[in-house]
């Protein structure tokens, strides 16, 4: 607690549509009443989302009520109060949104990607080459600002997936969901080492380090949510065209091709949305677990696997649990805080397992 500021991995099997039996339990899938039931959902998704954002804005060391909240939240005046919610709480609760939304596409993409139930966004050395440039960044340099490590991190997400991905890549063949994981794995474990073997040396690198590397929207204002904003921006667009393709690569390679998929290209788009969008959440907030496990899951719960609804969905769902334990860990560490790595471990670890003893997870 701190002072507040204010499974299995697929081993090249293919699941045939016609091996899977129908779920009576699952909602509507097909038609109008589908639609509509998806559609509601949605809705429903957006005004939760909207809810725990004014619970953000409201909730915070300082008691306002709320409708002082309300009234300075759309009429500034200048006044202690209009600052508290203008500099600190809305910022954060922005970043807390863009941030959620990030990692829930980023692990619906990957889970997608490497058609793995278990996949999330660090399978591709994302957070460990951004916790590599913040390292490098506080260690070598001296910067202990989140606006001034970010670029760092970022620049370690980029390198990171880069990486992995040439190494996925390497020798005649493309890279596939599997030698993509087991790329991954290798980087994660170097840049593991890399990391702790620089802050076991250097005490004070790992005193700033452990503030960043638990997961926090504290300290971080409007400089921060434009930076990453063009980011998230990007890695939305590319996750949302590349949903149908991924449709067809559920089927497997061959089929993806024989429907016209360029698989290669896919799988390239993949991997930079991935970057960008996990890339900026983490150099934002820094580690956040089981939000980009666990989102995908409840989402293909409510609608099935078609991957435009599913990104959708965990688009909504993602800065929901986001935002909404930011709030808990304000509300049970008062007057600190604790942080919303710790608190969506929490949350989100216990959901994941209801998740899997109440439905055997979908391979994908």
């Amino acid at each position: 607690m701190s002072l507040s500021v204010e499974s299995r991995v697929v081993s090249g099997q293919q699941n045939h549509p016609a091996e899977k039996a129908p779920d009576p339990a699952a909602p509507p899938s097909t038609g109008r009443a589908g639609a509509a039931f998806r559609g509601l959902g949605l809705v429903l998704a957006l005004a939760a989302l909207v809810l725990v954002g004014l619970l953000s804005v409201w909730v915070g060391t300082r008691g306002i009520p709320f409708t002082a909240t309300w009234d300075v939240l759309w009429n500034p005046d200048g006044s202690e109060t209009s600052v508290i919610i203008h500099d600190y709480r809305v910022p954060r609760t922005l970043l807390g949104v863009l941030v959620g939304m990030a990692l829930g596409l980023a692990g619906a993409l990957m889970q997608a990607l490497t058609r793995n139930p278990l996949a999330d966004p660090g399978m591709l050395g994302v957070n460990l080459g951004a916790s590599a440039g913040v390292v490098v960044a506080i260690a070598f340099l001296g910067i202990v600002a989140p606006l001034g490590y970010v670029w760092f991190a970022l620049a370690g997400a980029a390198a990171a997936s880069v990486g992995v991905f040439l190494l996925g890549s390497s020798g005649r063949k493309l890279a596939s969901p599997e030698r993509l994981v087991v790329a991954g794995a290798a980087v994660t474990a170097v840049l593991y080492a890399f990391n702790w073997a620089i802050l076991l040396l250097n005490p004070r690198a790992f005193d700033q380090f452990r503030f960043w590397t638990v997961g926090s929207l504290a300290g971080r204002y409007h400089d921060i949510v434009l930076l990453i904003l063009p980011f998230t921006g990007v890695g939305l667009v590319i996750a949302l065209v590349l949903a149908p393709s991924l449709n067809a690569l559920a089927m497997g390679d061959q089929m993806g091709r024989a429907l016209g998929v360029n698989v290669g290209r896919t799988r390239v788009l993949g991997a930079v949305a991935v970057m960008l969008l996990c890339g900026a959440a983490t150099a934002a907030a820094g580690p956040i677990g089981f939000v980009g496990l666990a989102v995908p899951h409840i989402a293909r719960f409510v609608v099935g696997p078609d991957q435009r609804w599913v990104f959708a969905y965990s688009a909504l769902i993602a800065p929901v649990l986001l935002v909404g334990a930011d709030v808990i860990g304000r509300l049970i560490g008062a007057p600190g805080e604790v942080q919303v790595g710790i608190v969506t471990a929490f949350i989100g670890a216990p959901l994941f397992i209801a998740l899997c003893r109440r439905r055997k997870l979908a391979m994908l």
